[in-house]
């Protein structure tokens, strides 16, 4: 089995693997296997919508070992708009889940260029959503190359009602503060400036990336811009939910099964 079909198959199943039969020498290393196991996706028929991109939020770096952003393809099988602000879900089909917050945004146009008013110019839609993240790497250690190859530890995205996304929007995501809840405790709080000092502007950082690589974010991707709180387990018997400060976006609800 190769490199990628092991990954992969890791992904289906929801299982571990040991890191050092992955000793992936840089983030280069690590893309190129990630881009192997999405050929093998889209050879399957999975098709894929856009991007996560991971660990903008700088506070966390420390805590997983990584000193920059990632990114992961998202699918249309991982990939569900909710109908309303509830979500439900097994967290047992994926591997140590843990649960994220966000801001998602949907791509009207195809960015030219990565200054963040070109960019918000660009944006069709944006909404809240939850990221569910999954590490096949054991206690979540891993090399920055190991999770770029993981997906970009990508499991699910939950899309939350969307709306227009207009001028004024730069600023009120960059200034909102997002609290989240389990099982009615407070469990953290989390600023829109902390993923790369805005969602605009953390977007913007992937479309300077995908121009210094030769390619360009088409229309109608959707992009999630990265967790505004640590990333919290996920486990049967939860019940989820954020509040929004500072930005016209309703909360989410997730309940959780076995």
């Amino acid at each position: 089995m190769s490199l990628a079909q092991g990954l992969l198959s890791a992904a289906d199943a929801g299982a571990r693997l040991d890191p050092a039969t992955y000793p992936l020498a840089n983030a280069a290393a690590g893309q190129a296997l990630q881009d192997a196991v999405s050929a093998l996706r889209q050879a399957r028929g999975e098709r894929p919508l856009g991007w996560k991109i991971g660990f903008t939020n700088r506070s966390i770096w420390p805590l997983y070992g990584v000193s920059h952003p990632i990114r992961g393809p998202l699918w249309h099988t991982t990939v569900t708009q909710l109908e309303g602000s509830l979500a439900e879900l097994r967290p047992a089909r994926w591997a140590e889940p843990r649960l994220e917050p966000e801001i998602v945004f949907g791509l009207a146009a195809s960015p030219e260029r990565a200054d963040p008013d070109h960019v918000l110019g660009c944006i069709g839609w944006v909404a809240h959503g939850f990221e569910v993240v999954t590490s096949p790497w054991a206690g979540w250690r891993f090399s920055a190359a190991q999770a770029i190859a993981a997906q970009g530890l990508h499991g699910a995205l939950l899309i939350g009602p969307r709306r227009p996304c207009g001028p004024a929007d730069d600023a009120a995501l960059a200034g909102l503060t997002l609290h989240l809840s389990c099982n009615d405790a407070p469990v953290a709080t989390g600023q829109g400036s902390a993923v790369l000092d805005g969602p605009v502007q953390a977007l913007a950082h992937l479309v300077a990336q995908a121009l210094a690589e030769g390619w360009r974010l088409p229309a109608g991707a959707i992009v999630t811009t990265g967790t505004l709180t640590d990333a919290q387990p996920l486990a049967p018997g939860q019940h989820w939910q954020t509040r929004l400060e500072g930005i016209d976006l309703p909360g989410l609800t997730l309940i959780t099964h076995g």
